[in-house]
């Protein structure tokens, strides 16, 4: 892929998040995501790609925009598999609470699983520890394992886990072996992420979530050198044979970040919505004049960017919301 493809994904998130910011804490989720989805498609246009969505809004007769099988970009330059989440956390947005992000992944055609939308196990890692890890493990050898890598105490170990009834066994095993538990709300990307970057303090990230969730995360992981696996969970016959279909033999295989995202060039590109641990929010400076905080990275190179820009609204009128 182009170097210059990644400096343009983040015209892409930048777009989205500043759309969608504009209905923060009014308790509109949905017209929040139809903002974020919008000015995402509009961007895309611009973009010097042959882009093929992988992971998107849902099938064509779901989704107005952004749809699985959608093809993106001017039809000229890298063939590339696009995943999206146009607005991770609706509800977070919508309730204005923390860590809304807009999110875009991207890689070689072919290179990203195509996960249906079910559940995924996922363990996330950083590269103190790659390598080291089996989801198969039980938490408690993995925190051992981690503490090690890592060089810390268990006791100073973070363990990052959605609250969700699911996942109170999870935690209440994690309390038990010593180490400190982090729970959030909703939107897991980031906080997979969040166990690949030192500064965040995190060290683990475990539990059950969406797989396309999953497979964006995995593109960010690759790009930050860390470590995931995952693995399909379907809850009924349909759901595993879609997996089967995906060309999965065993719906529950363990699936490594090689199966997840295939190829070592990889992009991973999102700009904060509302203020979170790893980017901050929209800001309305007043005079038509906005902020955003974005992260862009590259597998192939390593690179990691963080992008502070303001815009000017009065010159990009197509990002501002019709109520």
């Amino acid at each position: 892929m182009d170097r210059e493809l990644a400096l343009e994904l983040v015209r892409v998130t930048e777009a989205a998040a500043v759309s969608s910011a504009q209905w923060m804490g009014r308790g509109k989720k949905d017209e929040a995501d139809d903002a974020a989805t919008s000015a995402m498609r509009s961007m895309f246009d611009s973009i010097t790609m042959q882009g093929t969505v992988v992971i998107g809004e849902g099938e064509l007769d779901e989704a107005p925009m952004l749809y699985i099988g959608e093809e993106l970009g001017n039809g000229q330059g890298p063939a590339v598999d696009i995943a999206v989440d146009p607005l991770e956390g609706t509800n977070i947005v919508a309730k204005g609470h923390n860590n809304a992000m807009a999110v875009i992944a991207a890689a070689d055609r072919g290179a990203l699983l195509h996960a249906p939308d079910m559940y995924m196990e996922k363990i996330a890692v950083g590269k103190n520890a790659k390598g080291k890890i089996s989801l198969d493990d039980p938490i408690e050898k993995t925190i051992d394992i981690v503490a090690k890598a890592n060089n810390k105490r268990i006791r100073d170990l973070t363990v990052i886990i959605q609250e969700r009834p699911r996942h109170e066994d999870l935690v209440e095993r994690v309390r038990a072996k010593g180490a400190r538990v982090k729970l959030f709300g909703d939107g897991d990307v980031e906080a997979s992420i969040a166990s690949c970057i030192p500064h965040t303090g995190v060290d683990i990230f475990v539990g059950t979530g969406g797989a396309p969730e999953g497979v964006i995360s995995a593109a960010a992981v690759k790009c930050l050198d860390g470590d995931m696996q995952a693995r399909l969970v379907p809850q009924n016959e349909d759901e595993a044979n879609r997996c089967i279909e995906m060309g999965l033999a065993d719906p529950r295989q363990l699936l490594t970040l090689d199966d997840l995202v295939k190829s070592d060039d990889a992009i991973f590109a999102a700009t904060g919505v509302t203020e979170g641990e790893l980017l901050h929010g929209v800001k309305f400076l007043g005079n038509d004049l906005t902020e955003t905080d974005s992260i862009v990275m590259r597998a192939k190179t390593g690179t990691v960017r963080f992008i502070k820009a303001n815009h000017h609204l009065d010159r990009k009128p197509h990002l501002l919301v019709k109520e």
